[in-house]
């Protein structure tokens, strides 16, 4: 990786820096758009104490779930449990930490917090547990909560195409938390499906500018299926 260039040959390069008990911030949604080598190269690395940041953890076997099994993860910021029923024990037991945000709360954290503001106020989840503990203020006659923004050591994020200089397109669905949390990490590292020359994505296409990457490895992904659905005859 050199100058502009900021691609990276190796997933040790891609997550070099990892350390016990870091926050990491993670796109994906179930299992659509997740940086499944990324989170694979955590895995093996074998750090512990993480705070992890993502919609929810994947599956038993697959996705962020993986981190569960080995109990690397100390603290989950999500918004669901999902089809994780690991995630479910270790919750339920009290071997895990996690932080329940309602999902447009969470989106939001990760955005403002890449945008530098500290803090916002949300009328989602005013009058229920989320507000607990949380400064209530009224606008225009109605009550809000404010919620802080969120930000990690390390994002990691998968994009479909990516160029040289780290600026992203998303495909569709897979998209999803993946823009937010990439301006949200310190060390911003994308995993690609297609890493193109800069100067072949049209700029208005660009949803993630490069400004806020720092790795780029291309990948080949197995794009499991949360739950595989068939007509019953």
């Amino acid at each position: 990786m050199a100058g502009f260039d900021k691609v990276v040959n190796s997933y040790e390069e891609a997550m070099a820096g990892l350390e016990d008990g870091m926050t990491i911030i993670a796109g994906g949604f179930g299992l659509c758009g997740i940086p499944e080598g990324l989170i694979a190269q955590m895995v093996k690395m074998g750090k512990k104490e993480l705070t992890i940041v993502s919609n929810n953890c994947g599956v038993d076997d697959f996705g962020l779930g993986l981190l569960l099994h080995d109990r690397q993860i100390k603290k989950m910021v999500s918004s669901y449990v999902g089809e994780n029923a690991l995630f479910e024990k270790q919750l339920l037991n009290g071997e895990l930490e996690v932080e329940l945000t309602p999902q447009g709360t969470l989106a939001e954290k990760m955005r403002a917090g890449g945008a530098g503001i500290p803090a916002f106020y949300t009328a989602t989840g005013v009058g229920t547990p989320v507000a607990d503990g949380k400064e209530v203020k009224q606008f225009n006659g109605r009550d809000y909560i404010m919620e802080e923004s969120i930000t990690g050591e390390f994002a990691i994020v998968r994009a479909w195409k990516a160029d040289r200089y780290g600026n992203l397109v998303f495909r569709h669905t897979a998209m999803n938390f993946n823009p937010m949390a990439a301006t949200a990490g310190k060390i911003t590292v994308v995993e690609a499906e297609e890493i193109v020359e800069p100067g072949e994505l049209e700029p208005s296409e660009i949803h993630t500018p490069g400004i806020y990457v720092n790795r780029v490895i291309k990948a080949n992904f197995e794009k499991r299926i949360e739950r595989r659905t068939v007509r019953q005859d």
